[in-house]
């Protein structure tokens, strides 16, 4: 599903931030993307999403070479794509119900049809009760659940995570952690990234590891 090959990166002229990155995300697996601060985990999910184009080597998505993909048909890509970012990007004038539907809006879903399946998500990631709450009123680990429903609600065959547990205590990113690991066997892949050790130390996954801008580990 997701295929790198030789993969660097830079920014404008400075150096590699990314060197060589070789790897394959098979459909329904689960692996953990990690490494410390400033390792380069948000820039490689942001080639995978193909939001950066690559200074040199392959990236090939659902079968499709990036390099040979117009804007038009990396748009339709990226809508079987789920993406959790770090801030969120939750619209403040929407409610936690608009929001979570967005991705289904751009599908062209009428509202009727998809309203029982939203409160279901919701209700799945514990934010029953605040559906019709405004992103202003929510709390950092509330913002992450109502980011982490929008995700998924579309139900994409690969969802990418940049440190989603990192707005929550560890209870939360437990539960969390499970939600992410059941989904394979509901047809979605995931790579999740975090530096939580303990976090990972939980399952008994795939880690990708990125230390100085090279993947170390692949095991």
């Amino acid at each position: 599903m997701i295929r790198f090959e030789n993969v660097g990166l830079r920014y404008g002229n400075g150096p590699e931030v990314l060197k060589d990155i070789s790897f394959r995300i098979e459909p329904k697996s689960f692996q953990f993307l990690t490494g410390p601060s400033g390792a380069g985990k948000s820039s490689l999910l942001r080639l995978a999403l193909l939001a950066l184009k690559p200074a040199h080597g392959l990236i090939s998505l659902f079968g499709r070479d990036a390099s040979q993909l117009n804007s038009d048909d990396i748009a339709r890509l990226r809508r079987r794509i789920g993406i959790v970012f770090q801030d969120f990007r939750l619209l403040d004038h929407l409610t936690v119900f608009e929001n979570v539907a967005l991705p289904l809006r751009v599908l062209g879903r009428d509202d009727g049809d998809y309203r029982k399946q939203i409160h279901e998500v919701v209700r799945w990631i514990g934010l029953g009760e605040r559906i019709n709450a405004m992103p202003p009123a929510l709390s950092g680990g509330e913002k992450q659940r109502a980011a982490i429903a929008r995700a998924l609600i579309a139900k994409p065959e690969i969802l990418l995570a940049d440190e989603p547990t990192g707005s929550v205590d560890p209870a939360l990113a437990e539960r969390l952690l499970r939600v992410f690991t059941e989904l394979p066997s509901t047809g979605t892949a995931v790579l999740l990234a975090t530096h939580d050790v303990g976090l990972m130390n939980r399952v008994d996954a795939r880690r990708l590891v990125l230390a100085q801008g090279k993947l170390h580990a692949d095991g």
